[in-house]
């Protein structure tokens, strides 16, 4: 388990993100060891989920290799070994990521995410 992975759910539960799913792929995909999906409340909200992401993480000096979708309801931070996928609860719903990659193994994350 990396400490970029348990960072990025905690930033998105600190910032109310919602839905938070972390699924291992690196046996399935050479794109990703992780993927990080969870749903904002709306397009501004997934927006500011993503900004508090980057910002966090780029006080410890990580950088994402890229960024897709700002001005859509699904944004994709790829930080290398983790990829977030941002979604406003329709796109998540229309997409289902979960459903894709259900070969992955969900991780527990629940000792990483707030009761409140």
């Amino acid at each position: 388990m990396t400490d970029t992975l348990k960072k990025i759910v905690q930033i998105i539960d600190k910032k109310k993100g919602t839905d938070i799913v972390a699924i291992h792929i690196a046996e399935l995909t050479i794109l990703s060891d992780y993927f990080v999906i969870a749903t904002g409340t709306s397009n501004i909200h997934v927006r500011s989920l993503a900004d508090e992401i980057e910002e966090q993480l780029q006080k410890d000096g990580i950088e994402p290799v890229a960024v897709e979708g700002r001005a859509t309801g699904w944004i994709l931070l790829d930080y290398g070994e983790v990829m977030v996928h941002l979604f406003t609860a329709e796109a998540r719903e229309y997409y289902n990521l979960e459903r894709l990659w259900t070969d992955g193994s969900q991780v527990d994350i629940s000792e990483w995410i707030t009761e409140d």
